[in-house]
């Protein structure tokens, strides 16, 4: 058996709040399915099963805070044996006197004795009623959340989780049913509180000011070739999937950081493991406030046209609190650009265990010399934020020329 137990979402991650279970015991799940919600300081987590087999038992119920490490289900692994208790063998009892219980017959020694049935475990969980016309259903947070986000009536929905609530699967599903206006809300969405969510923040990167010894260096690119490249491709392109350029920059660290292995990986108490593969998160700002960075797994390897999709999805779900743990807990390089109207140059704080950050500004016209010639050119600002325990300057410098490099090709993106 293998306990399925709460995973750390992140270096301000301490406990997490379970809004929501995917699955119940006698369910077959593989790894990587998602099999629960957790509400974090960040928002609703999507927590993804790490072991294959079959659900024994749910250990936690709806609502419980639980602190990292703590258990939430019992896995079987395929080919294992269901445990239960062991059934006690009744002893005859002594007696001085003669038997008065009368004695049941005795099997024939060749009859097997037919197995006992096993019982099945039995979760907690609200007994089903009956839904009165019009009425609104019982529903978890997540789908709530979700469900007013995209203007849909829970009235209008079946549930299919305990005792017919709603979960988020039911919303995800896309479900035709009359659609309704959302009152515009004053306060923040529930699920993500951002006086919590910049505490985290707060305290995750004082941690990492605290204890990795940061160097800086930056670096000013000719972005032209770039800039005019974007603009030839997207004009023959719908809207929906024109390239943005923080697609570029993305591709272009992610590169340079399959070039330059002490840009990414991970720092422990053990020292620096190097990732085998480049998984870029991607800095999203939240509407109201707030920051996170969800991993673009393989991002060196992406076409230009997937990264993008991808990124879009990232943002979608990213806003919406629906993120999955490995995109939370995945990343081995951060990269956050400022956009079109923000500020020039941007020094990131790591985010750990992470060993580098990569920080855009906005990308400005600047005089430029080109041969014997001055002219405008687009340019942007790139600045590196690096842990000198795993790398120096010398290492950071051919880090940005490689981000240098890959932006004056864009066509080889």
């Amino acid at each position: 058996m293998a306990v399925f137990a709460m995973p750390s979402l992140g270096a301000d991650m301490e406990a997490g709040t379970l809004v929501e279970w995917m699955i119940k015991p006698g369910d077959t799940v593989t790894r990587g399915d998602v099999v629960a919600v957790v509400e974090t300081q960040k928002g609703a987590i999507e927590i993804e099963c790490f072991e294959s087999g079959t659900v024994e038992t749910l250990d936690a119920g709806i609502g419980a805070k639980l602190a990292v490490g703590a258990a939430l289900a019992t896995i079987r692994a395929p080919g294992e044996n269901a445990e239960g208790p062991a059934t006690p063998t009744a002893k005859p009892e002594t007696s001085r006197g003669p038997q008065a219980a009368t004695q049941a017959p005795a099997q024939p020694a060749d009859a097997p004795t037919p197995p006992a049935p096993a019982q099945p475990a039995v979760v907690p969980g609200p007994v089903a009623r009956v839904q009165r016309a019009g009425e609104t259903p019982p529903s978890s947070p997540a789908a709530r959340e979700l469900a007013a986000e995209r203007g849909i009536d829970l009235a209008t929905l079946t549930g299919t989780g305990p005792g017919g609530a709603i979960v988020l699967r039911d919303i995800t599903v896309e479900k035709p049913g009359p659609r309704r206006k959302v009152p515009v809300k004053t306060s923040t969405k529930a699920g993500l509180e951002m006086a919590a969510m910049r505490t985290a923040i707060a305290n995750a990167m004082a941690r990492s000011k605290r204890e990795i010894p940061h160097y800086y260096l930056s670096q000013t690119i000719d972005l032209q070739a770039a800039s005019d490249w974007l603009a030839a491709t997207n004009a023959q392109r719908t809207p929906d999937a024109r390239l943005l350029m923080g697609a570029l920059f993305v591709k272009a660290s992610a590169l340079a950081a399959a070039q330059v292995a002490q840009m990414n990986g991970h720092y422990d108490a053990e020292g620096f493991h190097p990732a085998k593969s480049v998984n870029a998160g991607v800095a999203i700002a939240l509407r109201g406030g707030g920051l996170v960075a969800p991993a673009l797994h393989d991002a060196e390897t992406l076409p230009l046209d997937t990264l993008m999709a991808q990124m879009r999805d990232l943002v979608a779900r990213a806003r919406s609190g629906r993120l999955r743990s490995s995109e939370m807990t995945d990343g081995t390089i951060t990269i956050s650009a400022m956009g079109d109207t923000g500020a020039d140059a941007m020094a990131a704080v790591i985010y750990p265990p992470q060993v580098a950050i990569v920080g855009f500004g906005a990308p400005v016209s600047r005089p430029w010399i080109t041969g014997d010639t001055i002219a405008p050119r687009m340019t942007v600002t790139v600045t590196l934020s690096a842990d000198h325990r795993v790398s120096d300057g010398r290492r950071g410098a051919k880090f940005l020329a490689a981000v240098n490099a890959a932006l004056q090709t864009p066509e080889a993106l």
